[in-house]
């Protein structure tokens, strides 16, 4: 494939585009499958009391997503983005039939090493080539519509794996479902999906940057300082994943034990992990091509100071008559994370070159993911010591304190289009 063969931009390249966003939903409903069902489990059938202990699952998850966000994003940039994503899959595989057969819970948090090794290389590799194939201009577009796939398919997976656990039992007919997930996406990727690496050469030979790229900016050490701390603009967006993250993991596994301790049923608390997500990603519909149009800094900065007052408004309810608010600052917790996290994609792409960016993104991605292990870890033990309500206010705390530093840091003007 020659450079005059290859056009930037998703009119030229939807196929593959469209193609992208559905295997990029399988890998979404993966994760889902666990956010309504698992924390419970670990309680129903485990006898797991410690919170600490019951987010282990979140914890090493989020180690496991972190390592591989990093080894994919220099595996992107060597091996290719396609074979990354096959690989992605083909770690998928054990996850549900783990969990489906695990005699004891560490079975179910060693299925969670795998789950974060297929998320971090198939996720990362949808991203890195959905931006490939999108060009500059329309950037936060592809985001928004790839985190809107994505998160859709987390909040229905959630939901359904929560009504069939309420109807089945919690194992094993809600993670059936994996094993057809795992089953579509890997056919999916292997027969239709194809390489992007020459829409990258591309671009490198006809994009204008806003900041010269030199032969040091490729070196992997340069790009891990660059994007961890010597960028002013790559390391706030940095620390805003990784307290987002952070906050997800508190949603994800303490917030269906918080619901339940409160009176809730399981399908009150399957709508509860349905509307967070399903509110995330369809507003990424708007907030990412948004940033397109009013620049990255701001709808960040609103969107970690927005998710900070629904995790404190969450926190104040104390039993079941609370449901209709907790539905309510879902809805406002999603909407504060879809102004966030297309954006934080988006704005890297701003300010890396093409020959780094999957590297960069790597980066980025081991740094935000890492904010489960911290969630999991730090919220867990502040659960178990002073109780989940606590838990709740300290992350809601840090989230808009990290929405300030962003404020303070970023240089909004290092966020603009190139102009293609």
């Amino acid at each position: 494939m020659n450079g005059e063969s290859i056009a930037l931009g998703l009119r030229a390249n939807w196929r593959q585009f469209a193609l992208l966003v559905l295997v990029n939903a399988f890998v979404g409903a993966m994760v889902g499958l666990e956010r309504s069902v698992l924390p419970l489990l670990a309680e129903a059938e485990f006898g797991v009391a410690s919170k600490q202990a019951m987010l282990a699952f979140i914890a090493t998850f989020g180690l496991a997503k972190a390592a591989a966000n990093l080894l994919a994003g220099h595996w992107g940039d060597r091996l290719g983005r396609r074979r990354v994503l096959i690989l992605g899959w083909l770690a998928g595989i054990p996850v549900p039939l783990m969990i489906i057969l695990a005699p004891s819970w560490g079975w179910v948090v060693a299925a969670n090493v795998l789950l974060g090794l297929n998320q971090g290389l198939a996720w990362s590799m949808t991203v890195v080539m959905k931006i490939d194939l999108a060009g500059p201009k329309q950037r936060g577009l592809a985001m928004g519509l790839n985190e809107f796939a994505g998160y859709l398919a987390v909040a229905a997976a959630a939901l359904g794996a929560g009504l069939l656990a309420e109807r089945y039992g919690y194992r094993p007919v809600p993670f059936f479902l994996g094993v057809a997930f795992v089953a579509i996406g890997l056919t999916l990727s292997i027969l239709f999906v194809r390489e992007t690496s020459p829409h990258v050469a591309h671009e490198s030979r006809t994009r204008q940057f806003n900041r010269a790229e030199s032969p040091g900016h490729s070196r992997f050490s340069d790009v891990f300082a660059r994007t961890t701390w010597r960028d002013p603009a790559l390391s706030s967006v940095s620390q805003a994943g990784m307290v987002n993250n952070l906050n997800d993991g508190l949603a994800w596994g303490l917030f269906p034990v918080f619901f339940a301790s409160a009176g809730l049923s399981l399908a009150q608390i399957s709508v509860l992990a349905f509307v967070y997500p399903a509110v995330w990603g369809t507003t990424q519909l708007l907030t990412g091509p948004l940033s397109d149009l009013t620049g990255r800094k701001w709808l960040i900065v609103g969107g970690m100071v927005v998710q900070g007052g629904a995790l404190a408004g969450i926190a104040l309810g104390t039993d079941a008559g609370a449901y209709g608010w907790w539905i309510a600052c879902s809805v406002v917790l999603g909407i504060g994370t879809a102004m966030v996290y297309p954006t934080l994609l988006a704005a890297i792409g701003d300010v890396v070159a093409p020959s780094w960016r999957s590297s960069a993104m790597g980066v980025y991605r081991l740094w935000r993911d890492l904010g489960y292990v911290v969630g999991a870890i730090g919220a867990g033990a502040l659960a178990d010591a002073f109780g989940m309500s606590l838990a709740i206010q300290v992350v809601a705390g840090l989230t808009a304190a990290s929405g300030l530093f962003v404020a303070i840091r970023m240089p909004a003007a290092a966020l603009r289009q190139s102009g293609g």
